[in-house]
């Protein structure tokens, strides 16, 4: 499937998670990217499938959305999700509203 996004909107995808949400990336990769001693997450790229993160300066880890996105506002409810569900499997508080 060809990635529902354009560049310009994945650019502004990855720069309000860095900025913004950079350690709920960080809690996403070590509760469902299988990377539980990852020090750092920064959000590399977005398509339908997935949210990569590359962490700790290198490795990139694709975490599956669990559906296919088709929109761009599905991101935002694609990534609460996946942080909710994180906090869970690491038993962790999570926050309210992003």
């Amino acid at each position: 499937m060809s990635n529902p996004f354009t560049a310009d909107a994945i650019e502004a995808i990855k720069r309000h998670m860095n900025d913004d949400h950079a350690e709920d990336g960080l809690i996403i990769v070590r509760g469902l990217g299988g990377r539980p001693e990852a020090q750092t997450a920064l959000t590399s790229d977005v398509d339908a499938e997935a949210i990569t993160f590359t962490i700790d300066g290198g490795e990139r880890v694709r975490v599956p959305w669990g559906e296919t996105l088709t929109e761009r506002p599905q991101v935002r409810k694609a990534v609460v999700r996946l942080y909710r569900e994180a906090c869970e499997k690491l038993g962790i508080p999570a926050r309210g509203e992003h």
